[in-house]
């Protein structure tokens, strides 16, 4: 079975990538690209110039994981395209792979604790 564990981050990569790319190229584009460890077990996802198309990788606690997923009709709601990453909330990132419009969702505002005097 291949389960999240934790509260992974959800890191979209705004470039598009060739898919040719294979385990080893996408693990190489997490570290140089986006500056991360692709062995902490957060989830990158990285998207085709079309936009139906979409690969995740993510370190499963005993081996990476690449997944792909591509819709028959349509294409998936991407950020614009940028140098760098955008992080996804749990819930932005399940409308996402459903092929829905995650940029939707209203995030919730938090208001930080002020400092006792």
């Amino acid at each position: 079975m291949i389960a999240l564990t934790g509260h992974p981050k959800i890191v979209v990569a705004t470039q598009p990538i060739d898919f040719r790319r294979g385990m080893n190229g996408l693990v190489a584009l997490v570290a140089s690209a986006l500056a991360a460890d692709p062995y902490c077990g957060d989830v990158f996802v990285f998207r085709l110039k079309r936009g139906d198309r979409l690969r995740l990788v993510f370190w499963g606690g005993s081996g990476m994981v690449l997944a792909t997923k591509w819709l028959e009709e349509g294409r998936f709601v991407w950020p614009p395209v940028r140098d760098g990453a955008l992080h996804l909330t749990p819930e932005e990132f399940a409308l996402l792979v459903a092929g829905l419009d995650w940029t939707k969702v209203a995030r919730k505002p938090f208001k930080r604790p002020a400092r006792a005097a």
